[in-house]
This record gives structure tokens, sequence and C-alpha cells, in this order.
């Protein structure tokens, strides 16, 4: 997904563009289906969309809003019976548009053959593909890189692979750089696929009675009763026909080196997954126990920044001894607000709504909070006013990942590195920036010293260091960009 950050759009979190879950040759295929891209609902909340394969065809479905709100939609005419297989996909948009416009999956007549997609990461030469397909003649009907990869195959379908269109996708993948997971499927198949790098997980689960699944994270599978077998391997394509145990692996391209990221372990995968090959919970508890070995603290209690320091907060206070106490409470129902994120009386009162000091755990109290991440920092510093404000006699903070100083070409909403406060600041003066009286973070090393699957040249660590492994030809244009990653 070519998304850059938006012009007005103030979150402090970065955001993972997508989620996609299928489900092949099995019973219920619409209930796994939405129980497992329900789970990955973390991964985007502005839309959602599933395509389904009847005997007749193919349908689409898709809209704005959260899982429930689309699957709610879905036509009575799609009984569970008919429907042999289905993709799913979830999303957060930024610049592209409307999200209905860009909902996925997208589908396709191609030479007479209905073909959806579904699509994680960003495309990382987009803008030059759709320049040279427009100059060939092509007319896109959404503002998402994603439909690029579909012009792609139908140029080489008729032009070179005589209706073969695994061949067709096998070529058009050879014209893509960056980060992509997709998943496709005709009438008469669903397909996996990941770009050689392995930037964004994607992974394989068998039912105890037949079928499959391919999902993002893990717990997809686990929700919906499937046993993990594999991960989609970079540069592969695996391929499931209806009615058929068969399974086709064709691998289009050679991996140069494993990029996965590792963002995925700090903050964007939730804890119940594996990911890479490593469990979530134990990599963000190790995070939390090398912070406290890394910047120790003169603190009375551990406070995480609900929900996304929970687990290097537990990690961080087993370490040091320290009592965790959850001094913050989170209401849960605070959705999207008419308030402007650019005034900031608006964006402290914001922040009181979402995240409540309990003042009875911080009063008096030296505190030592425990965040992900600090991007913008004009959330993280409302939040430390809040806390001061409780009453605490001091307010420090640990960071479970090294500085945030560069953007993320690869499927992440990073702002520019002119927005990221780490990119302006040294760290003492960020201290005195966001109110604390000590700040720490996470040494690089010592992150990656938390992952255990793969060695730490397996990972991408560019909007750390900014060593990206592939980077965009076009990547001054990208910031300003009204072209979304898929």
């Amino acid at each position: 997904m070519l998304e850059s950050a938006t012009p007005g759009r103030e979150s402090e979190k970065p955001r993972e563009y997508c989620g996609l879950c299928g489900v092949i040759n099995c019973s219920d295929i619409l209930e796994k289906a939405y129980l497992g891209l329900h789970s990955l609902q973390h991964r985007g909340q502005e839309a959602a969309g599933l395509m389904a394969g009847f005997d007749d065809g193919c349908r689409l479905h898709r809209g704005k809003g959260l899982v429930d709100d689309v699957f709610l939609n879905i036509p009575a005419s799609w009984t569970h019976e008919e429907v042999s297989h289905a993709i799913s996909h979830v999303r957060y948009s930024t610049a592209g548009g409307p999200a209905e416009m860009n909902a996925q999956p997208l589908m396709a007549d191609l030479a007479g053959v209905a073909v959806g997609i579904a699509h994680n990461g960003t495309i990382c030469n987009s803008i030059e593909l759709l320049r040279q397909l427009q100059a060939e003649g092509a007319i896109f009907q959404t503002s998402s890189d994603t439909e690029l990869v579909l012009h792609l195959i139908a140029r080489c379908l008729s032009s070179r692979h005589n209706g073969d269109l695994w061949g067709a996708l096998e070529e058009a993948l050879r014209h893509l750089q960056g980060a992509y997971s997709f998943l496709l499927m005709t009438r008469d198949h669903m397909a996996a696929v990941r770009d050689p790098y392995g930037f964004r997980p994607l992974v394989i689960g068998a039912f105890p009675d037949g079928g499959w699944m391919a999902a993002s994270e893990t717990i997809a599978l686990e929700v919906v009763g499937a046993r993990y077998m594999r991960e989609v391997e970079p540069g592969e394509i695996v391929i499931w026909e209806k009615n058929s145990d068969d399974i086709v692996s064709r691998h289009f391209a050679a991996s140069p080196r494993r990029a996965h990221c590792i963002f995925e372990h700090v903050y964007f995968a939730r804890p119940g997954s594996f990911v890479f090959g490593d469990s979530v919970y134990e990599v963000r508890k190790r995070m939390g126990r090398q912070l406290a070995a890394e910047w120790p603290v003169e603190a009375d209690v551990i406070t995480p920044i609900p929900d996304s320091g929970m687990y290097a907060g537990l990690g961080f206070a087993e370490a040091s001894g320290i009592p965790f106490e959850m001094g913050l409470t989170r209401n849960h129902y605070v959705g999207r607000t008419f308030i402007q994120p650019g005034n900031l009386v608006s964006r402290h009162n914001m922040v009181r709504r979402k995240l409540h000091p309990i003042n009875e755990a911080l009063r008096g109290r030296r505190v030592c909070l425990i965040e992900d991440s600090i991007v913008r920092g004009s959330t993280s510093r409302a939040r430390i006013q809040a806390i001061r404000d409780s009453g605490a006699a001091e307010v420090h903070m640990r960071v479970s990942c090294p500085p945030h100083r560069f953007g993320c070409w690869f499927g992440i909403d990073f702002p520019e590195n002119s927005s990221l406060l780490a990119n302006q600041y040294r760290e003492n003066e960020m201290a005195d920036i966001l109110g604390l009286d000590s700040l720490g973070y996470l040494s690089r090393e010592g992150m990656l010293s938390c992952v255990k699957a793969h060695p730490p040249e397996d990972y991408c660590c560019a909007c750390f260091n900014g060593q990206y492994p592939v980077r965009p030809k076009n990547a001054e244009e990208i910031k300003d960009a009204e072209y979304v990653a898929g």
C-alpha cells in the first residue's frame, strides 16, 4: 500500500494498513472467514471486504467500517452451503480517497476470468508502474496500488501466457518492488503470495476435517480451530484448487535477503500470535526485561500505557523487581471524534477520554511508564501531563524499541521524517519536551536480541536506522502521493 501520512491526521500511533484471511475447501466458509478476519481487526479499522466463490462464479461484498459492520450486511442470498472459498481483508486508509472506493478485495474480469485480490504492504515503485500502464492505455478505477497488480497480470496474460493465470501472475510479480502479501482467488482457486523479502507476515493453517486457511497472523487460525502448518515463504506462490486436496507451490523469485518487519513484534501483531516464528507475547516480555537491564530506574511503580505497553511492562517489572500497577484505565468505547486533531486543548481532552489516570495508584509515587514507541510525541506529552496532574511525584518513561527517526515505505503509516520527534531532538531534549524526569529507549541490538527464530540481519529496522532494504525510485514523490497502499 502506498499511502503516506496524511496532513491533518495526527494519530500518535503508527498504523498497520491491512490484514488478510482466506479459507477454502472446508465447512462454514463465511463464518470462518468472518471470525478469522475479526481477529485481525487491529490491523485495519476503516474498511473491510469479502470475496466468495460460488458454483456460478464469484461475488464481492465490502464497505466502510469494522468487520462486524460490513459482515452484518452480507446479502441473505449468500448461504454457507454454497460458498466453496473466500478471501477477506481489513484496511486502514489515509490519503487515497474514500475508504469504500479503496476497500478490498478488488475484483476484475481478466480475459473472461474473474480474479480477486487483497493486499497487505506497499508497492514501492507504484507511481512508476502507474505512469507506465497509463501510457499504455490502462484505466484505473481506484487510487489503490493493489489495482496495479491486476493490470500487470492482464497485460502479461494477454501478451505471453495464453490463459495461464499463474504464469502471468509470476511475471507480474517480478515487476513489483517493496512489501506485499497477497491473497488472490478465482472461481476455482485461491492463492497466497509473499514478496521476496518477507516484509509482512502470511501463514497457512489446516482444519482437522479438511480445508485450509491463509492469514496475516496465527491468531486467525487459532480462533477457528485451524492448525498452523507453515509460513508462506518469501518469493512463493501457494495455490489451492476448489474441491481438491492438492497444493501447488511456485517460487517466482529468490530471496535476496529476509527483511521481516521488527515492528510487528514491537507493536502491530496481537500478543496471541506467532509472527516470523516467534511468540509475540514472549518477544514483548523479553523486550521489557532487556529494557530494564539497559535503562534501570528508581521508581515505586511500573505502569504500562494500555494496551501497547502491557507486555513489555510485565517484563520490565519482573526484571526490575518494581511493582507493576495499572495506573491508567482505558475507555474502549472511544471512537473517532469531531474534535479537530490540530487543536491542542481538544487533544488533551481526547487523551483523557481514552486513557484516564487512576489517582490512587499514582499519587505521591515515582512512576515509570512503559511505552512501545513515540511518534510525534503530542499524545505522549498530554498523557504525561495527566499523570503529573494526578499527583505523581516523578514521571519516567522507558520505550521498548529504539527511537523512530525515519519513515516506512513497507506498509506502516509512519509520517514523514520531519514529523517524528526523535528525528528532530536528542533524547535528553525529548525528555524535557515531553515533561519527563528521564527517558530511555531500548537499543537496536537489545531489541533484536529478543527475537529468536531468525538472526538479527533477517529483520528490517529501517524506521530506526534509515537503512532501507528496498528504496523506491519515486521515494520523494510518495510523501505527497494521492495514491494509496493496498
